[in-house]
């Protein structure tokens, strides 16, 4: 029998108006495995918000996406072809301000890559969120990381989260700059596991959640042990191990 992890905590408004949520990473190489098993593991998370990467980009795309989402018991937010692959899912517990799609500049010869983007509430809490893949070129991560930093600002709002797969740990340079403008929420309140590549034998950790200044971070990791979270569930999902946070963002001011 699998070890199962402390407790997370679970999604609340509490008597300020604060709002307790939780926000899953989540890198699916394009639902080229267990579709089923992947389900399985967001329901057993929970989560308010799921920033996906490699998200499908083609044939019948946004018929792709929602499947997932209803299989998951949630729904899309925004993203998928429209942001290069990174993809916004959402609960009903969410209220909707708007979202928006942002291609990135394009490098001749690789891999053309965009943010899924959107503004929320829950209740009287109001956040930002941007789902993002970065390159697999160093230098071109380090920029792509500058323009993320710039992408946030430009919401305009009192707090926000980045999520994703960012193609290196934190000793790279991308990392490093999202790390020194906003809080690595692993490193933060570590819970469950680190490591999130590759799924048999993870040693590296290139899956993050970023979060703003202000929001309190509560528990962040891989959900390796979570309940309802089978290893044969992970590894038959994808080729990355998820990253769940559970965040308390304040009300808006």
């Amino acid at each position: 029998m699998e070890q199962l992890l402390p407790s997370l905590p679970t999604s609340r408004t509490e008597p300020d108006g604060a709002a307790v949520i939780r926000v899953l990473s989540y890198n699916i190489r394009s639902l080229h495995d267990d579709e089923e098993a992947l389900a399985r593991v967001i329901r057993a998370c929970a989560p308010d918000l799921v920033c996906v990467q490699e998200a499908p980009r083609f044939f019948r795309w946004r018929k792709h996406a929602a499947r997932l989402a209803a299989k998951s018991g949630l729904v899309v937010l925004g993203g998928g072809a429209t942001a290069a692959g990174p993809l916004l899912l959402c609960s009903l517990r969410t209220t909707v301000e708007r979202t928006e799609d942002v291609l990135l500049p394009l490098t001749p010869g690789l891999h053309r890559r965009g943010f899924a983007t959107a503004v929320v509430r829950f209740g009287a809490a109001r956040l930002g969120v941007v789902s993002t893949h970065l390159s697999l070129q160093r230098e071109e991560r380090r920029a792509q990381a500058g323009m993320l930093l710039e992408r946030l600002a430009a919401l305009e709002v009192p707090y926000a989260v980045a999520a994703g797969d960012l193609n290196e740990g934190p000793d790279g340079p991308a990392f490093a700059r999202l790390a020194g403008e906003l809080q690595d929420c692993r490193a933060v309140a570590p819970w469950g596991g680190g490591p999130t590549f590759p799924v048999g034998a993870a040693e590296k950790r290139i899956d993050a959640v970023f979060a703003t200044g202000g929001v309190e971070v509560l528990g962040c990791g891989v959900p390796v042990g979570l309940e309802g979270v089978t290893g044969a569930d992970l590894r038959a999902a994808t080729d990355h191990l998820p990253v769940l946070a559970a965040l308390r963002v304040p009300a808006a001011p």
